[in-house]
């Protein structure tokens, strides 16, 4: 079974930085793109970042544009997300996706909370 698990979440003040992690449980997946999705209390979810399959294309959310940054690991079958100057309207769920489309939403980890406190 293919399976998408996220790491690296955790309780961080504004202004600091967290890094997300996604591995992919199969060799399947260095052909898909990837990306990440989150979701805050009460609100739908929402796209954040995708990146291609070689990692030649990204796209971002315009609220976290200069903030996040997405990248594959070597062995294209992982993604990060580096989060640089959070905010506490970044706090929410954060949930990988995998799929043959930019933004992916084939596949779906099961989260990783991310919480900024102010």
């Amino acid at each position: 079974q293919v399976q998408l698990v996220e790491s690296g979440g955790g309780l961080v003040q504004a202004g600091g930085s967290l890094r997300l992690s996604c591995a992919a449980s199969a060799r399947t997946f260095v052909r898909y793109a990837m990306g990440w999705f989150r979701q805050a209390p009460g609100k739908e979810r929402e796209f954040v970042a995708a990146i291609s399959w070689n990692g030649g294309n990204t796209e971002y959310a315009d609220s976290v544009k200069g903030r996040f940054t997405i990248s594959r690991g070597s062995a294209q079958n992982s993604v990060y997300l580096q989060m640089d100057s959070l905010k506490p309207e970044d706090t929410a769920d954060y949930f990988c996706a995998a799929g043959t489309e930019l933004p992916p939403n084939r596949y779906w980890g099961k989260g990783t909370l991310v919480t900024v406190s102010s």
